[in-house]
């Protein structure tokens, strides 16, 4: 059977140019890509579609993404609304069957002749599965990398569904290799993560900036201060004890502490609940803490090299603090 699609959507023709895809879904993604999104935008034979979904979307993870996007001369070619809010389970998986459905109707619009996955986001896996089936080639950044999670399984599920592969170091060029992938198409290019913190590692952030952002205490900066970011672990039942361990571990420092908001995934609903309750209950909180949702990634990475420690469960810890 024939598959049936909105009578609006038509396909793009065809230019002489190499058209690639990329689906930006999170602000991480984006931070890490953009580098990569620019040396593609700025070619000659390659005509770059941008298509925006998941959290960047939505203004309580990323307020500021869509605007940095634009501001850095490029175009959105398409916004796909595929998050289903809930922040358990449930929601996370419907969100990746909708992912799959609406990222399936911007591909057939499209036509891209690559689509460039990156990373272990569920909803990147919903997307590679989509391309596969629509038999567009799928470009794998960050493959073979081990996690421990339920992440793990979804990174190495995408390499299996991609055809070409850049790995950001030789364990995991060894481990994409030993899933029999071919030699051919699998390149040891290093983090773009890295790429991009020695890019904007001279990027100025100031008090007025910071405190620009989100709710809470004003952060003297110039002053030592700690960066907490804390995301859901998806395969807990329940993610409160861990959150409940760094809000008191942060406070017993007493130091000034800058928040960043946890990720939409499984388990984001009862961390945002606490957090919301600590901010306005504790007096660690009230007096020297302050919540933000999403930072530019100049000023992230700014605050990144600053900062006296980095508490949480967060990748930078690894990648840009390297």
């Amino acid at each position: 059977m024939e598959t049936v699609f909105a009578s609006t959507t038509r396909k793009l023709p065809k230019s002489c140019k190499r058209r690639i895809c990329f689906p930006i879904t999170s602000r991480a993604y984006y931070g890490r890509s953009q580098l990569l999104i620019r040396k593609l935008h700025d070619h000659l034979d390659i005509e770059l579609e941008l298509m925006l979904g998941g959290s960047i979307l939505l203004d309580k993870y990323s307020r500021h993404i869509a605007e940095d996007i634009e501001a850095g001369g490029f175009t959105i070619s398409t916004s796909l609304f595929n998050v289903i809010e809930g922040g358990n389970h449930v929601a996370m998986a419907k969100t990746a069957c909708l992912t799959a459905l609406e990222f399936t109707n911007g591909f057939h619009t499209a036509d891209p002749d690559i689509v460039v996955i990156c990373g272990d986001r569920f909803e990147q896996l919903a997307i590679a599965m989509a391309a596969a089936y629509l038999n567009k080639t799928i470009a794998h950044i960050e493959g073979g990398d081990v996690t421990g999670s339920i992440d793990e399984s979804v990174r190495h599920a995408i390499t299996k569904l991609a055809h070409i592969h850049f790995v950001t170091n030789a364990d995991a060029h060894r481990r994409v290799l030993a899933m029999g992938e071919d030699p051919t198409y699998v390149f040891n290019t290093g983090s773009l993560d890295v790429e991009l913190a020695s890019e904007v590692a001279s990027t100025a952030v100031s008090n007025a900036v910071v405190n620009g952002y989100g709710v809470g205490h004003e952060i003297d900066i110039t002053r030592p201060f700690v960066l907490v970011i804390q995301h859901p672990v998806t395969t807990e039942p329940d993610n409160r004890p861990h959150l409940e361990e760094t809000l008191r571990a942060v406070s017993a420092l007493g130091l000034p502490a800058i928040w960043i908001w946890p990720n939409p995934d499984a388990g984001t609903n009862e961390m945002a609940d606490l957090l919301r309750h600590f901010r306005e209950e504790a007096s660690a909180a009230v007096t020297r803490m302050r919540f933000i949702t999403d930072v530019p990634v100049g000023e992230f990475t700014a605050l990144l090299k600053i900062a006296a420690c980095l508490i949480g469960n967060s990748s930078a810890g690894i990648k840009e603090c390297s």
